[in-house]
This record gives C-alpha cells, sequence and structure tokens, in this order.
C-alpha cells in the first residue's frame, strides 16, 4: 500500500498530491457477514477511503481480556478494505464518544469510585496503556507502513472540548508510537476548541457540516501549514428517545460538501453509512438532563441503516466525480426484503419470575451500582423486605437510569432519570412485603462532564426518611435467554415480561421488525439482540439483519417492561419507520 506523508501544501501519497474522501463506516454497527456489501458501496460513491472508531468496551470487556472475533473482528474488517481498494482512516480512542455507550469507554474503569477518565489519572492512563498493547499488536499488519489500508490514526477524539491538557495527548500518542503505530497521527476537535485540543507536532483537523470556509479559515488560522481536513463533516444526525427523527436535505448537504472540498479540503463524511446501535450499545447524552439515544444510527446518512443508497447516496457522488474519478458502475439497487408477514408470540415468562435464571444475587447492606456487581449492560433487580404495612414514601438518591417499583411483583409506579424523579408514594399491604426496583441502564453518557456515569441505585434509598438496609442485588445483563422458563398461555402475565414466537423461512433477507401497540422493551432475534423498542417515539421498528435469520424456523423474543398488546403480534415488513420528522 502506499504511504501518507503530511506536506507543508497538503498530503501525499507516494510522493503524489492526495486527498482523502472519506466516509464513517463502524464495524461494529454492522453484521459482520454485511462489512463487504458496504465497503463496495463506499467506493462506489467515489470514497477512497473509509473511517472507523474502535470502542474499547467492545474489545476489552474485562480487564485483560481482549476480544477480536465476531463483529469485533477489526483486522477483518481492514482486511476486507483493502480487498476493495479503500484506505482506513482509524481512530482508537481511547474515547471515542460517537454516540457509543460511554463514549466506548468501558464501565469497569468505573467500578474506581474516584477515577478520572480522559486524564492525567495514573489508574486511566494504566488502564490505557494496558489496552493498546494488547490491541495494536494485531493491527500493526495493517498499517500502510507494513502494506496494510490504514493511512493514519487518530489521538484521543474532539479533546479540546473536554480540556486543555496537552499533556495527556502527548501521553497517548507516545503510547501509540510504543506499541509500534509509525503511520500518521491526528487530532481532529470543533473550531472552536481547536486551541485547546490541538498537540505539537501532530496534523490538526476539524469537525463541522456547514460554513465549510470560515471554519477551515478557523483552522488554518490554527495551522498555518499542511492539509485542510474536515474529520466528521456532519451530513445528518442521531435521534434520541422522545424527539422527531433528524434529517438533513440533501441538496443543502451536497451544496455544502462542493463547498469544501472546492476550498482544496479533503473530507470524512459523518456518517457514510451510520448501522445501528444493536444490543445495549447506545450511549446517551446528559446536559442538565439525560436523554438517551435511540436503537438506529440510521443518521440520515448516503446508506440507511439497511445499506440502501439514499438520496444522498447519488447527490454526494455528483459532487464527488467534480474533483475526482468515480467508478462507472451504477448506483447499487435496493436489497430484497422479506415479504410482510405478522407473527404471534404464543409463549411467555415473568421476568421477576425468570430472575433468578438470569443473574446470581449478591447480598448487600446497602443497593450496589453495575459497576459494583462488575456487570456492563442490561438490568438488576434489586429486592428488599419491609418492615411494616401501610402508606410509605420511597426516596432514591440516583436512579441510572429507569427504574420500575414493585411491591410484592405487584407495579406501584416507575422512577425517571430522565424526568428528575426520585420518589414514589405506595402502599405496602402487609409486613414482610418485597419492596423491588428493576432498575435499567438505558445508555451510559458519552459526551461531556457526565460520562462518570454509574448505573443501577446510585446513593442511599431511604423509606419515610430512614435509609433501607439488606438488599438482594442480582444483575440481569440478559445476554442469554435460554434459561427463561417459557410456558404456553394466552393470559398477559402482569408486570415485566418475555415473549416468545416462531416464524418460518425459506430464504433469509432483511426485514423490519414493528411492534406496534407494544410499550418498553429490547427484542430479540435467534439470539441475537435487535436493541431497545420504546412507544415513547421516533423510532417504531427495529432493523433485522438478513444474516441473523435462517432457513427454517427462526425464534423471536420480545421482553415488555410494562403490557404487551392483547394479542401480542408483532409484524415482519419491507420498510423501516424512524419516525416524524420535525418540519
Amino acid at each position: 500500500m502506499p504511504l501518507l506523508h503530511i506536506d507543508d501544501d497538503g498530503f501525499l501519497l507516494d510522493g503524489k498530491p492526495f486527498r482523502l474522501i472519506s466516509g464513517g463506516l463502524h464495524y461494529f454497527r454492522v453484521h459482520p457477514d454485511q462489512w463487504a456489501d458496504r465497503l463496495r458501496k463506499a467506493r462506489l460513491m467515489g470514497l477512497n477511503t473509509v473511517e472507523t472508531y474502535v470502542p474499547w468496551n467492545l474489545h476489552e470487556p474485562r480487564p485483560g481480556e481482549l476480544r477480536m472475533d465476531g463483529g469485533a473482528d477489526l483486522p477483518a474488517f481492514l482486511g476486507l478494505a483493502a480487498e476493495e481498494g479503500l484506505y482506513v482512516l482509524l481512530r482508537p480512542g481511547p474515547y471515542i464518544c460517537a454516540e457509543w455507550e460511554g463514549g466506548g469507554l468501558p464501565s469497569w474503569l468505573l467500578a474506581d469510585q474516584d477515577i478520572r477518565l480522559r486524564s492525567q489519572d495514573p489508574r486511566y492512563l494504566a488502564a490505557v496503556d494496558r489496552y493498546f498493547a494488547r490491541l495494536l499488536p494485531p493491527l500493526l499488519p495493517h498499517l500502510s507502513t507494513r502494506g496494510g489500508p490504514v493511512l493514519a490514526v487518530q489521538v484521543e477524539n474532539e479533546f479540546g472540548a473536554w480540556s486543555d491538557d496537552t499533556t495527556h495527548l502527548e501521553h497517548l500518542a507516545e503510547s501509540l508510537r510504543r506499541c509500534g503505530v509509525d503511520v500518521p497521527l491526528f487530532t481532529c476537535d470543533q473550531p472552536a476548541d481547536l486551541e485547546r485540543g490541538t498537540l505539537p507536532g501532530t496534523l490538526a483537523t476539524a469537525n463541522f457540516g456547514s460554513r465549510s470556509l470560515p471554519n477551515l479559515a478557523a483552522l488554518r488560522a490554527r495551522q498555518t501549514s499542511g492539509p485542510l481536513m474536515c474529520t466528521e463533516f456532519w451530513i445528518g444526525w442521531f435521534d434520541r428517545w422522545g424527539a422527531h427523527h433528524v434529517v438533513r436535505d440533501a441538496a443543502q448537504a451536497a451544496q455544502e460538501l462542493d463547498e469544501l472540498l472546492g476550498a482544496g479540503a479533503s473530507v470524512n463524511f459523518y456518517m457514510f453509512h451510520g448501522g445501528t446501535n444493536f444490543g445495549f450499545t447506545n450511549g446517551a447524552n446528559d446536559k442538565h438532563t439525560y436523554r438517551p439515544t435511540v436503537t438506529s444510527y440510521d443518521y440520515d446518512a448516503p446508506l440507511d441503516e439497511a445499506g440502501d443508497p439514499t438520496e444522498k447516496f447519488t447527490a454526494f457522488r455528483d459532487v464527488i466525480a467534480k474533483y475526482a474519478a468515480v467508478p462507472a458502475e451504477p448506483v447499487p439497487a435496493r436489497a430484497g426484503k422479506l415479504a410482510p408477514a405478522t407473527v404471534t408470540l404464543t409463549e411467555s415468562a415473568s421476568l421477576l419470575a425468570a430472575a433468578p435464571a438470569l443473574g446470581t444475587a449478591v447480598h448487600t447492606a446497602r443497593p450496589l451500582t453495575m459497576e459494583q456487581l462488575g456487570q456492563d449492560f442490561g438490568f438488576v433487580l434489586y429486592e428488599t423486605v419491609l418492615s411494616a404495612a401501610g402508606p410509605a414514601l420511597l426516596e432514591v438518591e440516583q436512579v441510572r437510569d429507569r427504574a420500575q417499583v414493585f411491591v410484592d411483583g405487584v407495579p406501584a409506579g416507575t422512577l425517571e432519570r430522565e424526568n428528575h424523579e426520585h420518589s414514589l408514594a405506595f402502599v405496602a399491604p402487609r409486613a414482610g412485603a418485597v419492596l423491588g426496583l428493576l432498575v435499567e441502564n438505558q445508555g451510559r453518557v458519552n459526551y461531556g462532564p457526565g460520562i462518570h456515569d454509574r448505573k443501577g441505585l446510585v446513593g442511599d434509598v431511604r423509606l419515610d426518611g430512614a435509609v433501607l438496609d439488606g438488599w438482594v442485588c442480582r444483575p440481569l445483563p440478559l445476554t442469554d435467554l435460554d434459561d427463561v422458563p417459557f410456558t404456553s398461555t394466552t393470559a398477559t402475565p402482569v408486570g415485566p415480561a418475555f415473549h416468545r414466537g416462531t416464524f418460518t423461512l425459506t430464504e433469509p433477507a432483511d426485514t423490519f421488525l414493528h411492534l406496534d401497540g407494544w410499550g418498553k422493551g429490547n427484542a430479540w432475534i435467534n439470539g441475537f439482540a435487535l436493541g431497545r423498542h420504546w412507544s415513547r417515539g421516533p423510532q417504531r421498528s427495529l432493523y433485522v439483519p438478513g444474516p441473523v435469520l435462517r432457513r427454517g424456523v427462526n425464534e423471536i423474543i420480545v421482553l415488555e417492561l410494562h403490557a404487551a398488546p392483547r394479542a401480542r403480534t408483532v409484524e415482519l415488513r419491507d420498510r423501516a419507520d424512524l419516525g416524524p420528522t420535525e418540519e
């Protein structure tokens, strides 16, 4: 592979002027069997490069446990990019933001109660250095200096929005170099943060989605020579629960792109293909109010969530063709989808009753957080015994993020972090009644000072002003549902419950799971965690990748946290519904 060089006048690739025309494509948001398809479509739009973050919490879910298989097989992804003739910009963090759970930082870091993330805290630095020492060796053969596609590697991510501690960036850059990274390094920041986030001797790049000329001028003012590059050219946006589906006009975005390329700059679209926050991997924002991100990461990108070209694909390709050679092949057609079908979920199981089969109880005086329990995602069921009957006031210091309250298994109410709720009145039917709180991690904060986001019950829990002691804390990560005791029933269980059904296919293909009439919860097909559903919207369907399905019988499981519709049916349809847009 050719080598990238940073010259005073721009990028050089093997000594010849070169412009990066890149697009974001996160391997961890795409089923691995679909990586090759998405990479081919990147080349067909005219891209010469793809960009990806690397989420630490995916690759090191537990300290010292490096994962590099299945959907985490980054070397395989890099190999496929090379086969397609694409270069790669690699962004290994350790912090990535990306609307990903915790900004990619593993939850186990937060088991240390006073650790300071993204800082010179020796505990954090030691964990980062150990991670890089494990992650990077398998990636070194894929650097362009070793014949691979990776042209450049990013140091941290938008650090100027967090701190001005250049010493920290220097440490990270030295750690990358010590582990064998010998391609050019770069930083990225929003224009207003460039002064705080740049690292002397390292290429600075900027992130923006409009006003290209003024923003490039701000970058040039900070960096008087070298290439101009927008590392995140925002051509869409992400969605949060309770808001609308965000879209951006294709013609307007293409005009901004034309202006940027006309100025001679390099570009990386954020995103070329967004993909999906499968399972529990979505992040959240907290600017005084907690706002979790939805499952879909469609991002109104040139490829939609299912990998089909959108209006932006053609609009951007037409602009790119003014500045670079574009393949003569036609725009790829929309991939085939399953024919619409209705699936009845005929079996059910109460989550509360199934809890002992899904997690091991830990007995403690006070509630433990998820991180103290060694848990990443999912739920924790907290239970304690009430000493008296009658009216009572429950007060929880911090709910992270949503607690359903039960008395002897009967729903008593819900406390939501998003609504700043901390107290709930109920009536205990008897002395010795069991108070239960089922607490959901709705996504750790991925941006800003809120990233120290511990989950579960944080702080004291009081009843009528007195601290409650004597708790059973049961982690429910829901990574394996094989032991859920399903039974056939026509009755709808009270409270949170799993519901299961099957459907038969002659030939798998992509589809979209619609849960009209359902409330809130999660869904799995053939054991693959699709993500969260919530009637709050805007998202109203879940993307089902074709490779998840199989010929013959397929299983679907829906966890409903409140009340399933009486018919207990779901729909497989050939179109997504990401919700209403703002006019």
